[in-house]
């Protein structure tokens, strides 16, 4: 039986934000509680449907001090309806599952590991859980964006996603990118309520775009997956990656590599080796 904090409350937000965003027929849930509203589902529904009191469903969202056993927490899930990855996230919040929130904040990494990304044929870089870029390789620069020249603002990967005018322009699947990008920092961010970088970064992006704003009050969250990344470059025309990601580099969950990975029957691989490393 875990007890649910009372200072920061991601777990009651996330679940609010669910809750409006599911249609009550899509629940089964037809002309009860009389006339709506707003949008999705009332608290008592979602209790009715999790097989809980709609007092302590509400003291749940209010992000008061209840008792919340695994199993009920797993109930409100799949009253919601959420999806894997979203029932990962509800669990993590609700002190079930692998998230570490003690772990140290990850500003810099070993030579060994800028070493290795050097070496590979595709672009790649290393970053934390900030999305802030901590190294690079030569094809990343050339391939994706200028990581040499950024700012220390925009060497954060979510940033230069919704504010870099390159990015913005050229990424052909920008708005898959930038919906993918906003959910899975959401995620980190519920996630390390002890950190007050989060907070301040988010707010102030938000007031920068307003599609972020937009993406960040959905409150939708996704864990990092493969991807696709389609960017029109200026020299080499279309290049088409797949952006992959590698976890929990040398014991430290803070860290993660990410390589664009040419996507099969596309010209991409071909376009690095003319246009970049014969370069």
């Amino acid at each position: 039986m875990r007890t649910m904090p009372q200072k920061a409350n991601p777990l009651g937000e996330f679940l609010k934000a669910r809750r409006t965003q599911l249609e009550p027929i899509k629940a089964g849930i037809t002309g009860s509680y009389g006339r709506r509203r707003t949008s999705g589902l009332r608290r008592e529904e979602v209790a009715e449907l999790a097989g809980v009191s709609t007092t302590w469903y509400t003291w749940l969202e209010q992000g008061r001090e209840v008792t919340a056993s695994k199993e009920v927490i797993e109930s409100i899930g799949r009253a919601l309806q959420l999806s894997s990855d979203e029932r990962i996230h509800l669990l993590r919040l609700a002190g079930y599952g692998e998230l570490a929130p003690s772990l140290k904040y990850a500003d810099e990494i070993t030579p060994g590991l800028k070493s290795i990304i050097e070496q590979l044929m595709y672009p790649a870089i290393i970053a934390n859980s900030r999305t802030e870029v901590l190294a690079w390789n030569k094809l990343a620069t050339q391939c994706i964006m200028d990581f040499d020249h950024l700012s220390e603002q925009g060497q954060t990967m979510t940033w230069s996603i919704f504010m870099d005018p390159f990015l913005r322009k050229q990424l052909v699947n920008w708005e898959e990118f930038a919906e993918y990008s906003a959910a899975v920092f959401r995620a980190y961010y519920d996630q390390r309520t002890e950190d007050p970088w989060y907070e301040e970064f988010a707010g102030r992006l938000c007031q920068e775009s307003q599609q972020f704003a937009a993406y960040w009050q959905r409150h939708e969250v996704q864990l990092k997956k493969t991807k696709p990344f389609i960017l029109d470059h200026p020299q080499a025309g279309l290049l088409s990656f797949s952006l992959n990601s590698f976890a929990h580099i040398n014991g430290n969950e803070e860290i993660h590599c990410c390589v664009y990975t040419p996507i099969a029957e596309t010209d991409t691989e071909q376009k690095i080796k003319d246009y970049f490393i014969k370069n």
